[in-house]
């Protein structure tokens, strides 16, 4: 017990010595991810042995979950901004959720954007389907490409699906350099 609770703590240090850095090249890894600053902006990339891969707008407050504890990635916790998250479900064959505090998008294999701001949780499918709810218990919507949902903190009014005007999502997929 006292192996694994130092591999944990271990583990836990080095993917925060990872989120805290800024340099311009390849700054840590642990847990089979490398995170690295892209050079000339403020942009961060997690890449991930399994096939998980994180970009995060400059800016962005988010911290890396491992809840089973098997020293990989399982999901983001995103407080602001916007993160593209990209997984590849030949490589990872478990799901993969970016929690907000106003919704919850998890998948098994896809590429998909969350943006926080304003007490609004907006979620856009670049490749695959993405599911969505305010929280685990409550109903959720399902999006397919160029699909789009915003979530607004306190509203009880049922998710609406949208097709994403083009320009709406090239802005958010150009914060996140894409």
């Amino acid at each position: 017990m006292v192996m694994v609770t130092k591999r944990l703590i271990a583990l836990s240090v080095g993917i925060a010595a990872a989120y805290f850095s800024v340099a311009d090249t390849a700054v840590a890894q642990s847990g089979g991810c490398l995170l690295q600053r892209i050079a000339g902006t403020t942009r961060q990339v997690m890449r991930c042995a399994d096939g998980v891969t994180i970009t995060a707008e400059g800016g962005a407050r988010f911290n890396i979950v491992d809840s089973n504890r098997d020293g990989r990635p399982d999901a983001v916790s995103l407080r602001n901004r916007a993160v593209l998250v990209d997984v590849d479900r030949t490589r990872r064959t478990e799901g993969f959720r970016v929690v907000t505090p106003q919704a919850i998008a998890a998948v098994r294999g896809t590429r998909w954007a969350v943006d926080v701001k304003n007490g609004t949780t907006s979620v856009f499918v670049v490749r695959g389907r993405v599911a969505v709810g305010r929280t685990a218990s409550r109903p959720t919507v399902v999006l397919s490409v160029g699909e789009g949902v915003d979530v607004v903190q306190g509203s009880s009014e049922p998710l609406t699906v949208r097709r994403w005007p083009p320009a709406r999502a090239a802005a958010l997929l150009a914060r996140l350099g894409q």
